[in-house]
């Protein structure tokens, strides 16, 4: 049986016939599109490696079909960055160490991303903490991803007021 799901990926429209239904949103980006930002860790959705956002929200595609996602908009760490500048929570990654090896970091950063867009992110390092708990790095930098994440929200708060005045 195959299907044909019809998405948006990184803002470029996407027609991707199945030829099983069972094909995770996963292996959809990294085998058949060739995306391999997103990261294959667990492939049980417990390590947060495989973090996208999916209209908007965050999810473990690893344990989301790609055929549910027919009709939405997926954003991939690959296209993240903005007319060749980085996203301010890749910059903030970046200036506060929040990787090691980088296996996680992907995720990790998409997961920061969805955790300020739902407005959860605050001031607040336990809140951060916590908003990221399905993220493991087996590294440990979980400072630098706390810091760079209280970094990014600030100073993506500051460019929405600086771009509502």
């Amino acid at each position: 049986m195959s299907l044909s799901v019809l998405l948006s990926v990184n803002g470029v429209a996407r027609e991707v016939a199945l030829d099983d239904p069972r094909v995770t949103l996963l292996d959809l980006l990294r085998e058949r599109l060739g995306l391999t930002g997103t990261k294959k860790g667990c492939d049980r959705g417990q390590c947060g490696a495989c973090t996208v956002l999916v209209d908007g929200r965050r999810i473990n595609s690893c344990l989301t079909l790609a055929a549910s996602c027919d009709g939405a908009r997926v954003l991939t760490i690959e296209g993240l960055a903005e007319e060749g500048a980085l996203h301010p929570v890749q910059e903030a990654f970046i200036a506060h160490d929040g990787f090691q090896c980088g296996f996680c970091t992907p995720g990790q950063i998409m997961s920061a991303v969805g955790l300020i867009l739902e407005g959860h992110a605050g001031d607040d390092p336990e809140r951060i903490r916590e908003g990221m708990s399905g993220n493991i790095c087996r590294c440990g930098a979980y400072a630098g991803i706390t810091a760079a994440i209280l970094d990014a929200e600030r100073r993506l708060a500051e460019r929405n007021r600086a771009e509502a005045a």
